[in-house]
């Protein structure tokens, strides 16, 4: 019994991190309001994540364990290319819709760190570029497919943010751009 209640605790104060997070897009929070909202003291925030970057790390798990949950639900059209495009449409609609979250999953970098989320995503985008390859619809490899995508799709998704705007004719012509670059045609619609 105890164990659940402990683990309650350790969500409630994810959950409370990250409608804080939600609610301040790039902003600070303070830890002494995560406690106030979770009805905690900060000794126990501390136990459970030694400090506030544990914290912030926990938050960021949840926030790629929401996207993965999302990437999760979207059924494959068959066709590997197609996947991406639908992707690269769902990142962007996960960063503009949780922008709190998706600054801190892709915004905050550290040098040689990235989040255990990141490479979970980071996996399904390079199944389907190795599944493009095994058809012969790659003109680079598929990391450097994967990698072309990836940051281009960061990109995009972090200018609509900062703007406070969406901008899809932007992401259509950048990730069109990035198809074609990786699948060697002309238009992108190979």
């Amino acid at each position: 019994m105890m164990e659940m209640a402990s683990s309650d605790t350790r969500e409630r104060l994810i959950s409370a991190a990250a409608d804080l997070i939600a609610a301040s897009p790039g902003e600070d929070f303070s830890l002494r309001a995560v406690c106030d909202a979770v009805g905690v003291k900060m000794p126990t925030l501390y136990h459970f994540f030694g400090s506030k970057q544990g914290l912030i790390d926990a938050v960021v798990e949840h926030g790629f364990d929401l996207y993965l949950g999302e990437k999760a639900a979207m059924e494959s059209s068959g066709d590997p290319i197609q996947d991406i495009r639908a992707g690269w449409d769902a990142h962007v609609a996960f960063g503009l819709t949780n922008p709190g979250f998706y600054t801190l999953m892709y915004g905050k970098v550290s040098p040689g760190h990235s989040p255990a989320g990141q490479s979970r995503a980071n996996e399904i985008l390079k199944g389907l570029t190795s599944r493009a390859a095994d058809q012969g619809r790659l003109a680079v490899s598929p990391d450097q497919a994967a990698a072309h995508v990836l940051v281009s799709n960061i990109g995009v998704t972090l200018r609509q943010i900062i703007l406070a705007q969406p901008d899809p004719e932007l992401s259509h012509a950048v990730r069109e751009g990035v198809m074609a670059a990786i699948t060697g045609t002309a238009t992108g619609q190979g």
